[in-house]
């Protein structure tokens, strides 16, 4: 154990001052009239949606019980300015500058036009993410409620909008409709889940956000319509296999599969006789290609349902945890073992915060990482844009998920200071006990729901992606709690990808992977007790073994820092010893041998 670097990264109280305004080149030449006005999913993508992303109005408010009262307040008599929606108003990007507490409540208004709607067709108003809850009104009417910060949601307006006017005035569109969106967020304040966002950032710790963070936009959607797609690509079978829900029944489903290049690759149609009703499409693909880091191969969907349209795509490929050749466990790629070799990617930028200033800016990170050599990226603690799982799919880039975290405070003993002191604590301390649950910052019923509800949520809005290739379930302790059994629930949700249920320590016997972080010890792999393993994993016999976290070697660039204090668990003085660091920490790992 190093403890001279133990000590060197241990949290320290200091004032460090006010940050550098840190921007990005997609930043710097943002177009507020075009700001993420990309289809946020193409995965389920229908032509003539309208962007509500741009200049909003936006009030703080100051107001006592801000957790009851949020629901239920009136607006604001007056705003304080304007915020370019997704930017949170914490971010340099959203022209405010300004940490919204968990003692006030945040509002935005903006006016839109009523769309043209034909006979049964229906107005959607989409959220992205919004952090953590809000109350939405069109033209003074409450239109819903929800809670939750980092997954999407909708809106059907259709029955709150004002009529078109007969004629449109030559200048352009009357914006008739009234959008008010009242927001409240306890932040690390609450219990809800919130990752790494922090009212007090630093060290580990990321500047804590609030409100609209992803884009905002409408959609029409037609009377008889394709409600929702769930794709089961089959390799195995060389099937590619759909469940699809429509709305209005009666009609028939026309399903086409193409080959990268465009070719029509399989067509089928199936009469969808019952409303709201999984329907399952089954299309055969002949010499069907599989998708990998090397070959990246999605073939293009579409479905036609009446009038309606849907693009999507999807791809072939297995994940697994089994043993090779040698009979070491190992995880396979398409039925070959392959070495993941991947780095922690929290998400956040200088000058958007949790949100990326442009959908080219998502791409660049991801492609930089494969240009750097590496095939996996860990999105921690966060959910990001759904673009950026489609930029995975196209790029061949593997992502391990996290779920989301939070509970109450860290117990900084329990959290950090033992598990770092002493390894073998990390698989001597059970998550299942209310005491323990209280340790791991855990007690909080109300929390235990919210995470189960946003697991499965997470496990079923991603499920669609080729790139996502293992599920996280719980890091280093933050929050956890019965990891067995969400592991276990997990897996019956999604059997065809494996579970990390604990990455780090305070390991429960549990998932596909023995997953440890070791940032203070001489890499090295450690045994697992197949006798004492519960679950599939004893089922199978075994775990892989996972370094899934180590380095922490922090070079300072000038004008490329927000602070002047730099924090890392190692720091270099130039670029030329951090390169030979972090070769000599890559080498280290790809020398180690199964257990």
């Amino acid at each position: 154990m190093d403890i001279k670097r133990i000590l060197a990264s241990a949290p320290r109280k200091h004032d460090r001052g006010e940050p550098a305004q840190l921007t990005t080149p997609w930043g710097d030449t943002i177009d507020p009239a075009r700001v993420r006005a990309e289809h946020p999913h193409p995965q389920f993508a229908r032509e003539g949606i309208r962007s509500l992303n741009g200049w909003w109005q936006y009030a703080i408010v100051p107001t006592l019980n801000a957790g009851e009262s949020w629901a239920r307040m009136r607006p604001p008599a007056r705003y304080d300015g304007r915020i370019l929606v997704p930017f949170s108003p914490e971010a340099p990007l959203s022209g405010v500058g300004r940490t919204v507490l968990p003692t006030e409540l945040l509002w935005y208004r903006r006016a839109f036009a009523t769309p043209k709607l034909d006979e049964g067709e229906r107005c959607l108003l989409h959220f992205e993410a919004v952090d953590h809850a809000c109350a939405c009104y069109v033209n003074g009417e409450r239109v819903g409620l929800h809670e939750g910060g980092y997954l999407p949601f909708a809106f059907d307006v259709t029955d709150f909008l004002r009529e078109r006017p007969d004629h449109v005035p030559a200048h352009g569109l009357i914006e008739e409709n009234d959008l008010v969106l009242c927001v409240w967020d306890p932040s690390d304040e609450g219990t809800q889940l919130r990752g790494k966002q922090r009212l007090a950032p630093g060290g580990i710790w990321y500047a804590a956000q609030s409100g609209i963070w992803q884009p905002v936009w409408l959609e029409v959607v037609p009377a008889c319509r394709v409600e929702s797609l769930a794709l089961r690509p089959d390799p195995a079978a060389g099937m590619l296999r759909l469940e699809v829900r429509v709305c209005g029944a009666g009609r028939l489903l026309h399903v086409d599969v193409t080959a990268p290049d465009g070719a029509l690759v399989a067509r089928e149609t199936v009469r969808a006789d019952d409303d709201g009703v999984a329907l399952e499409v089954q299309v055969p693909i002949p010499d069907l290609r599989l998708w990998s880091p090397d070959d990246p191969c999605l073939y293009g969907v579409a479905l036609r349902y009446g009038h309606d349209v849907v693009h999507s795509y999807a791809a072939f490929r297995t994940v697994e945890v089994a043993r090779d050749e040698r009979g070491a466990f190992r995880f396979l790629l398409n039925g070959e073992p392959l070495f993941l070799r991947g780095v922690l990617d929290q998400g956040y930028w200088p000058d958007g915060l949790m949100t990326a200033p442009s959908d080219e800016a998502l791409a660049f990170d991801v492609q930089a990482m494969r240009d750097a050599g590496f095939n996996l990226l860990r999105k921690h603690l966060k959910v990001e844009a759904d673009r950026w799982y489609y930029h995975c799919d196209r790029l061949g880039m593997l992502v391990w998920q996290d779920m989301v975290s939070g509970g109450g405070p860290l117990d900084a003993w329990t959290s950090s200071y033992k598990p770092t002191l002493l390894r073998r604590s990390w698989g001597a301390y059970a998550d299942d006990t209310p005491r323990h649950r209280e340790r791991l910052s855990a007690g909080d019923e109300r929390y235990r729901e919210q995470w189960r509800a946003g697991c499965r949520e997470t496990v079923a809005y991603l499920a669609d992606h080729p790139s996502v290739v293992t599920w996280v379930l719980f890091n280093e302790g933050w929050g956890q709690f019965d990891a067995a059994v969400a592991a276990a629930e997990v897996r019956a949700a999604d059997p065809t990808r494996p579970v990390d249920a604990v990455s780090g320590w305070y390991d429960q016997r549990c998932g596909d992977f023995l997953s440890v972080h070791n940032y203070f010890r001489d890499l090295e792999v450690y045994p697992d007790d197949p006798a004492r393993l519960v679950g599939e994993a004893a089922s199978r016999g075994g775990r892989a073994f996972v370094v899934s976290e180590f380095g922490g070697l922090a070079l300072g660039v000038q004008d490329h820092m927000a602070y002047q204090e730099l924090y890392g668990y190692d720091t270099y003085e130039d670029a030329a010893s951090w390169g030979a660091a972090v070769a000599a920490s890559l080498a280290a790992a790809d020398a180690l041998e199964p257990a």
